[in-house]
């Protein structure tokens, strides 16, 4: 039965809208993981559509960027608080990594970093983002299910390892960074010894984002 108060179906020239622009944003992440640098107009032949009906959507290829990043940012959130509602504090770490690799969300965060200006929402998205996953570390560490020294920024350099596995089918890729994940996830459940060298530290991948002088 469906729920009162969900929104009523799209339809007509709104529902067409909406699947233009899906089409669209598919047609970026695929031009834009290839190359960051490609032209607007090449999202516009991918998606097979006008430069006019892309224009009519985003004021450029920046407004285009954002959007596929925050919408990436957004499914980041949603996973992990999803994964905060699980009792089991390991299940929960591990099951929030699991939807984030198969969402593929840090392969277009990784490429598009620094070639766009972060707006204010995206930021408070972000620091919800990294509070929400502070809070699955501490619990998966505090129930001795996790290596006391994994931090918080240990995460997301685990999340680019598993992005970094591609090859062009996309079934084999999902299954190898699931493979990929599961050994990392082996190594995280492992309290010894002691991982070599200083933690990551909060900001220190944040010249990222610095656009160019």
């Amino acid at each position: 039965m469906p729920n009162p108060t969900d929104s009523p179906p799209l339809t007509g020239r709104r529902a067409q809208a909406a699947r233009n622009d899906a089409v669209i944003l598919d047609a970026a992440r695929a031009v834009f993981l290839d190359d960051p640098k490609a032209p607007i107009a090449a999202v516009a032949e991918r998606a097979g559509v006008g430069i006019s009906a892309l224009y009519r959507r985003y004021a450029g290829k920046e407004d285009l960027l954002r959007k596929l990043c925050h919408d990436g940012l957004r499914r980041f959130v949603a996973a992990a608080e999803e994964a905060a509602a699980d009792p089991d504090p390991w299940r929960a770490f591990a099951g929030f990594l699991e939807r984030v690799v198969d969402a593929d969300v840090h392969s277009l965060t990784v490429r598009l970093a620094g070639t766009f200006a972060p707006t204010e929402e995206m930021g408070r998205d972000a620091v919800r983002a990294n509070e929400l996953v502070a809070a699955l570390v501490e619990r998966a560490r505090d129930a001795g299910r996790l290596r006391p020294d994994v931090v918080t920024q240990d995460v997301g350099l685990l999340l680019e390892g598993c992005a970094a596995v591609r090859v062009p089918d996309p079934e084999r890729t999902r299954q190898l960074r699931r493979r990929h994940l599961a050994v990392l996830l082996a190594g995280l459940a492992v309290t010894e010894p002691s991982l070599p060298g200083p933690p990551p530290a909060p900001g220190e991948f944040d010249w990222r984002w610095r656009r160019p002088e």
